[in-house]
């Protein structure tokens, strides 16, 4: 018996290391030399691109195509129809393939929402929150709430995913925070 869950209706390419306790679901792809961690969810029509690597827990929601070039640390979501790019300037006449990808990294704890696009060369920081629809064009903080068309810095987010305030003490779960060069880090409680 498998460790995992794969639906009839996927296909799964020879050298794929799947983690337990994940599964893909209906019309999905997992390709070549892919590694999928622990716990992953993935939803309908997902497309796993030739050697990606994905962490343990990640959540990827209906129709998300993951490039070669993106890579995902652990516990990331990407919310249904968000788009990657690999590629800044793509020619279907010249094609560049692997040599002209940019590598995309999302840290540990992101969200992307719905219909978002992440550009290609770019790092979406641990625990960020890109809203549905924005569209990020440049490195993201950790902890940073992103916006809009090109995606602006429009808050801060806890990890547990609260908007915090400007005293940056979540209301939700207590955890405080102070600014840092990358974005938020978290205070550690006093003893």
């Amino acid at each position: 018996m498998s460790e995992y869950f794969v639906h009839e209706s996927s296909y799964v390419d020879d050298d794929v290391v799947i983690g337990e306790d994940t599964k893909i679901w209906y019309f999905c792809h997992v390709q070549k030399g892919a590694r999928i961690g622990k716990k992953c969810s993935f939803g309908q029509n997902v497309n796993v691109a030739n050697n990606v690597r994905i962490g343990d827990g990640v959540k990827i929601q209906n129709n998300v195509s993951v490039y070669e070039g993106v890579e995902l640390e652990d516990y990331v979501f990407c919310g249904p129809s968000m788009v990657f790019t690999n590629d800044l300037t793509p020619r279907a006449k010249y094609p560049k393939g692997p040599a002209g990808y940019h590598h995309t990294l999302i840290r540990t704890g992101a969200s992307i929402g719905a219909n978002a696009t992440i550009v290609c060369g770019h790092t979406v920081g641990k625990w960020a929150m890109v809203a549905a629809g924005a569209v990020v064009t440049s490195d993201v903080p950790d902890h940073a709430l992103m916006m809009g068309v090109p995606a602006r810095r429009k808050g801060w987010v806890c990890e547990c995913g609260e908007v915090l305030g400007e005293d940056l003490v979540c209301k939700s779960c207590g955890r405080r925070y102070r600014e840092t060069e990358h974005g938020l880090e978290e205070v550690p409680a006093e003893r």
